[in-house]
């Protein structure tokens, strides 16, 4: 009985320290520099979550050297593009890759008109870096697509399709200037949605067929046990046939179809489309 008091104070006094610890943890930063270790971007995160209502802001600040930088500015931007091609494709300037979103503006000096309050982490990192610490701060629209990355064919090299997220910044003397690799950052960022906690309405559809000299209709309905599967789930498929005519059903086929859409939530869905391949589900 001793020993199993003692090692229940032990537990204890271990879940305490482990409490402290975590307390004195800070915020967790990204941070990366240019090769010439002139200016350094800080990022409290990469990951920016879609609530629907709204998204969460990118915000971060630029640590900058002004003897570098003399009459030259800072400038930082956010850049969405979805690759639809391999990349060993691209041959006399044609790319298989389309920008869908792009938002820029001026770290350094600061423009007035761009200027907001910071926010709690851009104070908390200004303060500890110095004068020399410059805040950005994008908001991404809700049109904005969520980051997807498709799965690539054996074989395949170079990026993989989907969309991706690139915020970056760099020096120059116009905003249009194409940015050196020795003096600007590049830092992959995603925009990430998360799967509703409540289910769904349970998806269903029906079609209904009416056949000459026939004295009624065939009617078929379709539905799906639920309306969001993971990977490596099954997808049970409920079919009810009313055949009210004098033909004869032989056949009904089943066709699932994945998509990637590119609009405000990029999802993988499987569908039944009824109406459009009304043929394809039964021969009469």
């Amino acid at each position: 009985m001793a020993t199993n008091g003692n090692q229940q104070v032990t537990d204890a006094q271990e879940h305490e320290d482990q409490t402290k610890s975590a307390s004195k943890q800070g915020t967790r930063v990204f941070k990366k520099s240019s090769p010439n270790g002139k200016i350094t971007c800080y990022l409290g995160k990469r990951d920016f979550v879609d609530h629907i209502t709204h998204i969460d802001p990118i915000d971060g600040v630029v640590l900058i050297d002004p003897d570098y930088l003399k009459d030259r500015k800072v400038y930082a931007h956010v850049l969405a593009a979805f690759r639809y091609g391999r990349e060993d494709l691209d041959v006399l300037g044609l790319t298989f890759r389309k920008d869908l979103y792009l938002a820029s503006m001026q770290v350094y000096p600061a423009d007035a008109a761009q200027q907001r309050p910071p926010t709690r982490l851009q104070e908390r990192l200004i303060k500890k870096l110095g004068a020399n610490a410059y805040p950005f701060y994008f908001q991404l629209p809700s049109y904005a697509p969520a980051s997807v990355t498709l799965q690539p064919a054996p074989g395949d090299t170079g990026k993989p399709c989907g969309v991706d997220y690139e915020l970056k910044t760099y020096v120059g003397e116009t905003m249009e200037e194409k940015p050196h690799k020795r003096n600007s950052v590049r830092l992959a960022i995603r925009k990430v949605m998360y799967a509703p906690e409540h289910p769904g309405p349970q998806p269903s559809d029906d079609v209904t067929k009416d056949f000459m000299m026939s004295p009624g209709p065939l009617h078929l309905e379709a539905s799906l046990d639920k309306g969001m599967y993971y990977h490596g789930e099954s997808i049970a498929v409920n079919v009810q046939v009313t055949n009210n005519s004098n033909k004869t059903v032989k056949k009904i086929k089943i066709t699932g179809k994945c998509s990637a859409l590119t609009h405000t939530s990029i999802l993988a869905v499987f569908f039944l489309e009824l109406q459009q391949m009304l043929s394809h589900y039964y021969q009469c």
